[in-house]
């Protein structure tokens, strides 16, 4: 079995990891970079993302008006109902402005900031190119500064010494040969488990049968697995994570931003039985699409129904695939095999309901209902200007929060409550630290990349 020495060895191959390998190398160290995917697919979830949450105290290139830790926090607090780490969430939160500046002086361009239905433009800075683009641009800084790039190289196991790292046992999928690096310092920045189906099969039962996986099919939890093996302290429900309503005819894999469907707050979801289940406006969009995937996977066969009609069309962002469109309700219950007259009586109950108001995208308007069961808080209107949309949803999984416990630099601790002497992580398989249900936009990528670069800097300094 070939061996390999290096300083520093960086599992992974999204944001989380390149931080980590830039900021290692640029303390002077040899560093590998092992991603597990050939190099086309490269750069994990990170090259399906569009932007980065971040504070700041003053208006800037990318990002207008103010945007305090303070209004951060509480963002994250009202996603996961207060079931949050407030030590490590602001940890995060004081560094996002730093890590904009970081980003761009390592080849990230940002585009000027964003207008119109994300409401977005004040709290995210936006990749100019998406997240492929700044995939592509880390890579280029590896390779600038002399990292050892390893595509196709899937880490299996770590061998420990006492309480080190002694040894990475690593399998080459071009030539199906195992190979063994000896790292001073080790980096685990793999992602999650929400590409191993089976595992997803284990912590939902039989209904993950019908997820789709948002991102990439490499993040198969086997660093996780051998976390486990070797003692790791492993925190957070299996059942949580980034889920995300997404188009039902998305392909399995990889459907990214693109698949999802922004138009949930303007109007109703029904589920298989024609029913609404959920208040649809119940705050704006980024601050609540990623409680919908975990809405639409506990109703019956995992599908909902997304249903607006011609008034909102310019209203939001079109997803990858074409809304069905009829003109009656009666043919858009046909034509996806809903029970006609049970939709006809949901609409014709919700539409009965609306209280008149002044509707407004932007902000939080008076348009809602009164006397359903299930209210609309916000952005009620009745649907009845044909034609009719429609976009059938699927739970679209994007990453999972079951993870490894850290420190702040990113030191893993041991299932006894001590840290492994040279072990650290970021990025998702950290996620669960802060995370614990729910999600708002862009902070996946501000907790991958604060955390990346104090883990890069951490395994430098002891190696």
């Amino acid at each position: 079995m070939e061996t390999l020495n290096y300083d520093v060895v960086v599992v992974g191959g999204g944001n989380a990891a390149l931080c980590a390998a830039i900021t290692a190398s640029e303390a002077g160290k040899k560093v590998a970079l092992l991603e597990s995917s050939p190099k086309l697919w490269r750069g994990g979830n990170s090259q399906h993302t569009r932007n980065l949450r971040s504070m700041h105290d003053a208006p800037t290139d990318v990002l207008t008006g103010v945007y305090s830790e303070d209004e951060f926090f509480e963002d994250v607090y009202k996603v996961t109902k207060g079931q949050t780490n407030e030590e490590y969430a602001r940890f995060v939160i004081s560094h996002t402005p730093e890590t904009v500046v970081w980003a761009k002086a390592h080849g990230v361009r940002f585009q000027p900031s964003m207008r119109g239905t994300l409401h977005l433009g004040r709290t995210n800075a936006f990749f100019l190119g998406g997240g492929k683009s700044l995939v592509n641009a880390y890579y280029h800084a590896c390779e600038r500064l002399g990292v050892h790039i390893y595509y196709e190289h899937e880490a299996l196991e770590i061998d420990m010494s006492g309480n080190a790292c002694s040894a990475l046992l690593v399998k080459d999928k071009v030539n199906n040969e195992e190979l063994k690096f000896i790292p001073k310092a080790l980096v685990v920045a793999s992602g999650g488990f929400e590409s191993n189906l089976e595992w997803l099969e284990v912590a939902w039962g039989e209904k993950a049968r019908n997820f789709l996986i948002r991102g990439t099919k490499f993040n198969q939890g086997k660093m996780l697995k051998a976390f486990g093996n070797i003692g790791a302290q492993i925190i957070g429900d299996p059942t949580q994570g980034h889920m995300v309503a997404i188009d039902a005819r998305t392909p399995k894999y990889d459907g990214g931003i693109a698949s999802r469907v922004d138009c949930v707050s303007l109007g109703i979801v029904v589920n298989k039985s024609a029913k609404r289940f959920y208040d649809e406006g119940e705050d704006f969009w980024p601050k609540r699409y990623a409680i919908w995937g975990c809405l639409v996977a506990n109703q019956e066969d995992q599908i909902g129904y997304s249903i607006t009609d011609e008034k909102v069309q310019k209203n939001y962002m079109p997803s990858l695939f074409k809304p069905i469109v009829k003109n009656t309700i009666e043919e858009l219950a046909d034509e996806v095999g809903l029970n006609a007259s049970e939709l006809k009586a949901t609409i014709e109950q919700y539409n009965a309901a609306v209280v008149p108001g002044s509707f407004d995208h932007t902000i939080q308007d008076d348009c809602c209902t009164k006397g359903l069961e299930v209210e609309k808080t916000h952005w009620a209107q009745k649907i009845d200007t044909p034609p009719y949309y429609l976009y059938p949803l699927r739970p679209g999984v994007t990453f999972t929060y079951m993870g490894v416990k850290v420190d702040k630099q990113a030191q893993v601790f041991d299932e006894k409550g001590g840290k492994f002497d040279n072990i650290f992580a970021a990025g998702e398989i950290i996620a669960g630290n802060i995370l614990t249900q729910g999600y708002v936009a862009g902070f996946g990528m501000s907790i991958g990349s604060v955390f990346g670069r104090l883990a890069g800097n951490s395994a430098a300094k002891i190696s």
